[in-house]
């Protein structure tokens, strides 16, 4: 192993032992986004799908030391969540639509459109910049604070806990799936106007992947499990973080699209991804998958 992922390892903290899961699964999976990007010609956009607390923001600073390191590639990450609205707007969303537009993460509360247009400066070859989004003040940061990509970026990963996701059908939506939906979202209002954003504004976004990745844990009950340690660590580290109640109210605004994305991403998805209950990479399969 380089020095540069050793080194990387330490900075994130993680096991040495989780220097099987790079050499095993995440070489591999650097090598096939090097030939897709070969193959291609052109920068590539690689769309990472996984749910909360899956590892997609691990999985990304290790592909592009990877791809830098092994390959020669210059590669970005733009995450979903860096595309939230700025908090004004947000509220103002809750205030017309639904109050529960107020809690950002479900398909209404991102800038697409900001979305697509750094997407289409990267892969026309051409500078961005990256946004950030500050949830220690629940607003975007002020653009001096953006990262700048400069020009002839070979990949950029784009992830989020629902990028590529497709909307259910209407008949689907009439049953609450969760307390959230039950209390909160009687009348199916909430739940409807977030799958017609999968429908219509985020289907554009979601679709212009050249290849697709898939973080699929066993089921929707490793979502809450993985987000409560992680709410542990940050209550541990900084004192802040949500408690149990709360952590069980916020999830349930991702269960509905999630769940869907579990029975349905994997068929679609060029490489699976699959972690178990423990939170360790145990496969990849698929129809790009690389041969192991």
């Amino acid at each position: 192993m380089s020095d540069l992922v050793a080194d990387l390892l330490a900075a994130e903290g993680l096991p040495d032992s989780y220097r099987d899961t790079v050499d095993q699964y995440w070489r591999p999976l650097a090598a096939a986004v090097a030939d897709r990007c070969a193959a291609r010609g052109r920068p590539l956009l690689v769309a990472i799908n996984g749910p909360q607390g899956s590892g997609k923001s691990t999985l990304c600073l290790f592909l592009e030391r990877l791809l830098a390191d092994a390959h020669g590639l210059r590669a970005a990450t733009l995450s979903l969540d860096d595309l939230y609205l700025p908090r004004a707007e947000r509220m103002a969303v809750a205030a017309q639509r639904h109050p529960l537009f107020a809690t950002r993460g479900p398909p209404g509360t991102h800038d697409v459109y900001l979305g697509l247009k750094v997407i289409a400066d990267v892969l026309a070859g051409k500078p961005a910049s990256l946004p950030r989004f500050d949830k220690a003040t629940d607003d975007r940061a002020p653009a001096a604070d953006w990262r700048r990509l400069g020009a002839g970026a070979d990949v950029l990963l784009f992830e989020g806990w629902c990028v590529g996701a497709l909307p259910q059908p209407e008949a689907d939506l009439a049953e609450p799936i969760n307390a959230l939906e039950r209390d909160e979202d009687a009348e199916g209002r909430w739940r409807r106007q977030v799958n017609d954003q999968l429908q219509a504004p985020y289907r554009p976004l979601f679709d212009l992947h050249d290849m697709l990745v898939m973080l699929r844990p066993p089921g929707w009950e490793q979502v809450g499990q993985w987000r409560a340690k992680q709410e542990a660590k940050l209550r541990a580290r900084s004192g802040r973080g949500m408690d149990e109640a709360s952590i069980a109210r916020f999830v349930q605004h991702y269960e509905r699209v999630t769940r869907h994305a579990l029975a349905t991403l994997p068929a679609r998805a060029d490489v699976v991804v699959a972690i178990d209950a423990d939170h360790r990479v145990v496969g990849l399969s698929g129809p790009a998958a690389p041969a192991r």
